[in-house]
Formats: structure tokens, sequence, C-alpha cells
């Protein structure tokens, strides 16, 4: 392309040397026009539309776009199809440089338009593909189907079309909107159009009053009602999972994780002496359907004791960790740790509060350690990714674990994003 750039120099001055670079443009926009490859990458949920818009029912190959490719060296467009997240920015400008020029952005879904559903209380989420990229087309929608991603690609061709050797492809240049909140903006213009409208209106809605003083709307709302459906018997609800189960009922685990900790308790259940506690706690493991699982609350001392003794104790067998979670509350954390045995089928989820260390200043503990606990990576291989995200999202410090880093986000990142005191300045507020 830099070589017919310089076409209208040279054939310009000749006579009818015009019409030769004319037909030089009509060419090569053609098979330009005609033979848009898109990069095989996709940034979320909009990529599957993108993906099927590649299959027979809707063969993409018509528009001379089924070359897929696999490097971006090969690739003339770049089809943001999805959330872009700001971790992810980077690598999508790394493969958009490294693309040769003459090439195009398409922004597919309103994620990637202007954020979407992310716009608000959000840190992680670009506003906008505009932001990092320029963007010469943009298909609105969530998702869009291959329908709209079509009309997409005939858009860039017009443009690509009127692209010449006198006006050629240049690189466009981003616009930051990382702080423009888009949908206050919209309310607020459809507002002002409301009460335009309101105004034009108002003589004819008051000539018609007049002129029909008795009018009554025929509209009545119509309830749906609610179908009721009858009574399942007890015996229906048992599972077959249950039923085929080798394992400790809930009542039996219960009773041997209370005789070997005396902090065991169920969640939810308190009571003001210990034989009206027993008794509640014996009810509450007695009112468990088949499906629902049996949530222990022990104390954070007890916690690596407990979760070693369901592992190796052979009745327990707990040799599967389905996940380490937490819950931020006011005055304490809670530890979730969830279990499973693959032999006997049974699981069990161990709930530890954690305390906040309320030693550290008001101003510095929204950016630090509040609570620390004992690992269990050495038992459960799975945990040390598990205790890690834990530690990224919550601030919680696992004692033991081999590699206590930040596994999502940036090191130098501050704050805890899933703890209630988080703030971050790329965040917008939504209204109330």
């Amino acid at each position: 392309m830099g070589i017919i750039n310089f076409a209208p120099k040279i054939l310009d001055p000749i006579p009818g040397g015009k019409y030769v670079v004319n037909a030089i443009d009509y060419v090569v926009n053609w098979a330009r026009a005609n033979s848009i490859w898109p990069l095989t990458y996709g940034t979320s949920c909009c990529a599957i539309e993108m993906m099927s818009s590649s299959m027979a029912r809707y063969d993409i190959a018509r528009f001379g776009s089924e070359v897929f490719r696999a490097s971006p060296r090969q690739a003339d467009l770049f089809i943001l199809a999805g959330t872009i997240t700001r971790r992810m920015a980077p690598a999508i400008q790394m493969l958009w440089e490294q693309m040769p020029g003459p090439k195009y952005v398409l922004a597919m879904g309103a994620c990637t338009i202007s954020g979407g559903p992310f716009v608000y209380d959000n840190y992680s989420v670009v506003r906008g593909a505009q932001n990092i990229l320029p963007v010469d087309v943009f298909v609105p929608g969530c998702p869009p189907r291959p329908e709209a991603l079509f009309h997409g690609l005939l858009t860039l061709r017009e443009k690509i079309l009127k692209e010449t050797c006198r006006n050629p492809w240049h690189e466009g240049d981003t616009q930051d909107l990382s702080q423009l909140d888009r949908y206050r903006e919209a309310a607020k213009a459809w507002a002002e159009l409301e009460k335009i409208k309101d105004e034009e209106m108002a003589e004819a809605r008051a000539k018609f009053k007049e002129e029909n003083p008795d009018y009554k709307s025929s509209f009545k709302p119509v309830r749906v009602t609610k179908e009721a459906f009858p009574e399942i018997a007890r015996e229906h609800e048992i599972s077959l999972a249950e039923k085929s189960s080798k394992g400790l009922s809930k009542a039996d685990m219960f009773k041997a994780l209370k005789n070997k900790f005396a902090s065991v308790t169920i969640t939810g259940v308190t009571a003001e002496t210990p034989e009206a506690l027993a008794e509640a706690e014996t009810a509450a493991v007695a009112a468990l359907t088949a499906d629902s699982v049996l949530e222990v609350r022990l104390n954070a001392e007890d916690y690596l004791a407990a979760v070693e003794f369901v592992k190796n104790d052979p009745a327990f067998k707990m040799d599967y960790l389905i996940d380490v979670t937490a819950i931020d509350y006011p005055d304490h954390f809670e530890l979730i740790t969830m279990l499973k045995s693959l032999e006997k089928k049974h699981q069990l989820f161990l709930c530890v509060p954690l305390a906040k260390d309320e030693s550290i200043a008001a101003e510095k503990r929204a950016t630090s350690i509040l609570a620390k606990v004992p690992s269990v990576s050495h038992l459960y291989a799975a945990a040390e990714i598990k205790e890690r995200e834990v530690y990224d999202m919550f601030g919680i410090k696992f004692e033991g674990h081999q590699d206590m880093r930040r596994i999502f986000l940036d090191p130098e990142f501050e704050g805890f994003p899933l703890r209630k005191d988080f703030t971050n300045p790329n965040m917008i507020k939504r209204p109330v």
C-alpha cells in the first residue's frame, strides 16, 4: 500500500493519469473490502455470536471474512467481542500494534462500546474500547446477533471503499471517555425530550379533555393469578445421590465433629443455655433436606485441625476441596471452606469467623491486612490458588502459604475489591 500511495504524485501530472489512479483505487479497494481477515480473538461472551457467524447457518464467507487468522501479522480486522478489563487492555494494545496497516477495529456489544452493565461501582472494566484503540465501527447489542455483525462488516466495507490513494488509510486516535457517565447523560437528554413533548402536547390534551369531558380509559389491568401446586410427599424429596450415598449422614458428621471439637456449632443456630443449644442443633440437622449441605461453624483456632481431621479420618475421607471463599461483615470476616468426599459422596462446609484487627488506624484499614488464618494448601493442592484469590480480594492472609501474593491484580494495586470499604478513583457511583 505504501507504493500505491505514491501513484497520484507520479500519474496525475500525465494526461489521463488521474483515471489510471482511480482505476487502481477501484481494484485495490475492491480486493481489500472483500477480503477482511479478522483476528482469532474474543474478549468475552459476544465472541460466541462472532463464532456462530462463521458457521454454515450464517456463513461469513459470503463477505470474504472466513479466514480468521491466528496471528495478528496476518489479520487486518480486530473484532473486540465483549467486556474488556483493565488487565486485558495492554495485551489488546500489543496485538493491535502487531497488526500491519491498513487495519480496522470493530467494537461488538454494549460492554465493548461503553462498559455495559459494568459501568457503575466497578474498578476493573474499560468503559469503551475507544479508550484504548481507535474504533472504526460500533455494533450495539447484548449480545449482537450475527446479522448485526454482518451489518457492521458491510459498514466497514463502505468505509474502505471510500479510501483512495489521495486520501489513504491512517490510524485514528483513541478517545478518553473513561469517566464519561453515558447513562446519566442519556437519562438527562431523555428527560429534556419528554419535557419538550409534554409542552407540545399540552394544548392537544387540553382540547381533547374539553371536547370529551366524560371520557374514561377502557384499559383495565389484569392480575395474573398464581398457580397453586400440590404438596410433594417427603419421600420424593430424597435425591438419587442420597439413596446411593456410601458416606455419613449429616447427623453422624455433626456428632463426630462435635465430639472432636467443642467449638463446632450449626451455622445460624443460637440458644441461651447449652442444653437448649444442643436441642436446637439436633433439630436443625434433622430438618436439613437431602440436597442441602451441612454447614458447621468453628473457631479459627480449630480450623486447621478440623480440616486435617475430616481429610484423614476414614469415616469422613474429605479428599476433594470444592472452594475457599469469604464474606465481609462489618465486624468480622467469614471464611468458608467447602469439602467433599468423592468416594463417600458427602459434603461439608466449614465456616470460620475471623475478627478484624482493630489496632489498625481507620485511614489505613481499607488497604491493610485485617485478618489471618492458617493455610491448608499443604493438605489440598487446589487451596494454593483458592487462598491466593481470597487474599487478593479480601485481604485475609493465610499463614504458612508458600506463595502468598496477588493472583488477579497488580502487585501495586491498592485495596481489596470484595471488601465493603473498598474504593477506587476509577469507579462511578450508581445513581440512586
